[in-house]
């Protein structure tokens, strides 16, 4: 999620620049350009919607989020975010999946051709990998995320 200071130098104050819409999912998969990408994300809705047993929304203007969670960081910084989702990126899609790192580092071992940023999985197409264990990483984040925000997480 990118975040944009609102003051030059105060880095406490922040825009949250992606919150939940109410623009059309199918709409958003229906305009991605590659037909692999397009063909991917309606799996990935599928997966997704089936696994977390929520509804499928948009955050921004191309993250497919599932439920959210409100979280508060020790700077003051606070927002709403998606417990789980993804976005068909041109380069690559990206999965937010979180966990603790043990269960983390796991899950990828197994999870098939990927790499990873500080939140994101990244995966060239959906045939990479291993559902399944995708599967499992959507439970372990929905899971993990609702032990970490109980009072905030749906």
């Amino acid at each position: 999620m990118k975040l944009t200071t609102l003051e030059r130098g105060d880095y406490t104050k922040y825009e949250l620049k992606t919150k939940e819409t109410d623009k059309s999912v199918i709409e958003f998969i229906e305009n991605v350009d590659s037909p692999q990408k397009r063909e991917d994300a309606y799996k990935l809705l599928d997966i997704f919607t089936e696994t977390t047993g929520l509804q499928a929304k948009m955050w921004g203007p191309s993250i497919i989020g599932f439920g959210s969670y409100h979280y508060k960081y020790a700077s003051g910084h606070e927002g709403d975010a998606p417990l789980v989702g993804f976005s068909p990126r041109k380069a690559k899609i990206s999965l937010y999946l979180t966990t603790n790192e043990k269960v983390r580092e796991n899950l990828l071992k197994e999870l098939g051709k990927h790499t990873t940023g500080k939140m994101c999985v990244y995966v060239n197409k959906v045939a990479d990998i291993d559902v399944e264990v995708l599967k499992e990483f959507i439970v372990e984040t929905v899971k993990y995320l609702k032990e970490v925000y109980p009072d905030v997480a749906k």
